[in-house]
């Protein structure tokens, strides 16, 4: 796994390579032409979704624009989007978006999951992956985003041991021009250690 990975020091800079993340619940790969069409089966199962709680859309008309900027690496880039494999299919996607290696820092964004993998082991395990792959490529910040009327994502980010750090009015505009507040949430580098265990207990319960 990606903690094996020895971290850069001080005077370094980090590097976050993309590369296949895999424990046993789920695989995350770099997002190519090969899951399109899973993905696209994925995203438009709940249309509604979109509509409601996304900056972005991956609806019909929308989807071949989007992911351009995807696999182009152009959500908030720099940025490296996975697709969320489970049973070899692609059931979802997540991104590690505005890379700042300078500054050691990432956001984990642009995170959907197709409706009958939400509330289980998907999200925690593809979490515990990126945050386990950041960390060890010597980042000091993984900051995690959220529509505040997203009741759903925030409980569920709480629940992997961030830190709930404020509240960004009107900070967004989404593609249907609603003004978006974002919640903003964080684990630090010396977070982690606690966090990997919470997680990993967690992890542990399921079968």
């Amino acid at each position: 796994m990606s903690e094996t990975l020895t971290p850069p020091t001080a005077t370094e800079t980090p590097r976050l390579t993309q590369q296949v993340l895999e424990n046993r619940f789920v695989r995350l790969e770099p997002l190519t032409e090969a899951h399109r069409t899973d993905l696209q089966t994925a995203c438009w199962a709940d249309p509604d979704l979109w509509t409601r709680l996304y900056s972005f859309s991956m609806l019909p008309d929308r989807f071949d624009a989007t992911w351009g900027m995807l696999v182009g690496g152009q959500l908030v880039p720099p940025s490296q989007t996975y697709a969320v494999m489970r049973g070899g299919r692609c059931v979802g996607m997540t991104s590690f978006i505005g890379i700042d290696a300078r500054n050691r820092t990432v956001e984990i964004g642009g995170t959907y999951y197709a409706p009958e993998f939400r509330g289980g082991a998907v999200n925690p395990a593809a979490k515990r992956l990126m945050l386990g792959h950041a960390f060890a490529a010597g980042m000091n910040r993984v900051q995690l985003c959220v529509d505040a009327l997203n009741a759903r994502s925030r409980a569920a980010v709480l629940k992997l041991g961030a830190v709930h750090e404020g509240i960004l009015r009107a900070q967004k505009i989404t593609w249907t021009g609603r003004r978006r507040d974002t919640v903003v949430f964080s684990v630090l580098a010396d977070e982690w250690p606690a966090v990997r265990d919470r997680l990993d207990a967690r992890l542990a319960a399921f079968t």
